[in-house]
């Protein structure tokens, strides 16, 4: 039997279209199945052939023989699908291991490794470092904050001015040997003295029109106004002073109201420090460079340093402040000399070396909050605010200078005094308050 549906195979008649054909149109075309076989292996028709079927052709002039037997297909070759019911398609395989290409014996070769995105991965790197950044700032921050004393209340402080215009810091060096063994008040020189007294005092104006730094001499003679006594509770009327006695007397809130009340200027905040962390400051920072135009000579205070430039540390740094015997200008020259190390000193803990390295940074930031005491109401950003302006002073942004005197006094009991020259501390004041550029001179 054949397996075709109509007409006679091999060599009877069949109907054909065309020439002799009994046919007037041509027959519909036929679905057939194909395989595609191996490289040299006839192609066969899907589903099973009679055996003996006669040799026909392909239509390309090709013998195919049909009729017989499927020739088995070629070594190592997988037609990709399981061989269905007589008649119909068979079913594909889903490609494994052994079946399709990519490897011998078409066994899959490795995926090839995706390209890696750089973009993203460069994105989430600066996330990253972003994160850990806020993370170490807000940590240094509340460790930073935590170790300010904020001892002196200038709430306390009695009959203020009015504000002005820019901030407005007094800073204070003091005696104080607090926190000093034995050992270091020997190498310090600081003797062994209780309680602590105002050894420099300064006013630092911070404004628009450029920072000036105002030395106010401890022997200035002033009215240190009336106030309460702290311990006595009775009221202590006004008299006649050196400044620094009214530290001595009642501490910072005393010395505020004592300046405020002898320039009409209000002050903003407080900072003091003393002895011990002065001189750690200067140590943390791996010492300060000073140039002198004469050598530095002074048995009292140990400074002893010839002319030319040095690296001081904290101990000789310390003594180069204090001295006050052996120094032109006596009291004057000292606050210049204090003046000129503060500047070099905040320049040193602004450059790179310090502030980009945390074995630097953190220990001389450590050395200087432990030590430094500040009004309630003094934040870091305040505190930043008046190192930046120091380090600015450095360089030529703003004036330094000595409050304007007229010369000495003759105090009762012996005493000698500085006078201020209030001639030019007024209009020096005005100034200063209103946040105008100084043009008034200071000094004698």
């Amino acid at each position: 039997m054949s397996d075709w549906p109509q007409g006679p195979t091999g060599g009877r008649d069949r109907e054909q279209y065309g020439r002799g054909a009994s046919r007037a149109e041509p027959e519909g075309a036929r679905v057939m199945r194909t395989v595609r076989g191996a490289p040299g292996v006839p192609s066969q028709p899907p589903g099973g052939y009679d055996a003996g079927q006669a040799q026909g052709h392909d239509g390309y002039g090709q013998p195919t023989t049909y009729g017989s037997a499927p020739a088995a297909p070629a070594p190592g070759y997988d037609p990709g699908y399981d061989a269905g019911a007589p008649g119909q398609p068979g079913i594909p395989r889903q490609a494994g291991p052994g079946h399709g290409s990519g490897g011998p014996g078409g066994v899959p070769g490795p995926a090839p490794r995706p390209r890696p995105n750089w973009r993203r991965r460069i994105t989430v790197g600066l996330v990253v470092c972003l994160a850990a950044l806020l993370v170490i700032g807000v940590g240094t921050y509340f460790w930073a904050d935590g170790k300010l004393r904020r001892d002196v209340d200038l709430a306390k402080v009695e009959d203020r001015p009015e504000a002005g215009k820019g901030t407005n810091y007094l800073i204070v060096g003091s005696d104080s040997r607090e926190g000093l063994s034995d050992e270091d008040k020997d190498r310090l020189r600081t003797g062994s003295a209780d309680g602590r007294r105002t050894d420099s005092m300064m006013i630092l104006h911070v404004g628009d029109n450029g920072n000036s730094l105002i030395s106010l001499p401890r022997d200035s003679w002033v009215t240190i106004p009336e106030f309460t006594g702290s311990e006595s509770g009775n009221r202590i009327p006004a008299q006649q002073q050196k400044l620094n006695t009214s530290f001595s007397i009642q501490g910072p809130e005393l010395l505020v109201r004592t300046v405020e009340y002898n320039t009409g200027l209000r002050i903003d905040h407080y900072a003091e420090i003393g002895f011990g962390g002065f001189a750690n400051i200067v140590d943390a920072l791996g010492g300060v460079e000073m140039c002198f135009d004469k050598p530095v000579k002074d048995k009292n205070s140990g400074a002893d340093f010839a002319k030319g430039c040095h690296r001081l540390d904290g101990a000789e740094s310390l003594a180069f402040v204090r001295n006050r015997y052996n120094v032109e200008g006596g009291d004057l020259g000292r606050t210049q000399n204090q003046q000129k190390l503060l500047a070099a000193l905040a320049k040193e803990s602004a450059t790179p070396s310090t502030v980009l390295n945390p074995f630097s940074l953190y220990p001389t930031m450590g050395a200087g909050l432990d030590s430094l005491i500040v009004d309630k109401d003094m934040g870091l950003f305040d505190l930043a605010s008046m190192f930046w302006a120091m380090k600015g002073l450095t360089g030529g942004d703003g004036t330094q200078m000595n409050m304007p005197l007229s010369g000495f006094y003759a105090a009762p009991g012996g005493q000698s005094a500085l006078k201020w020259d209030m001639e030019r501390v007024k209009p020096l004041m005005e100034q200063l308050k209103n946040d105008e550029k100084v043009t008034v001179k200071g000094g004698m």
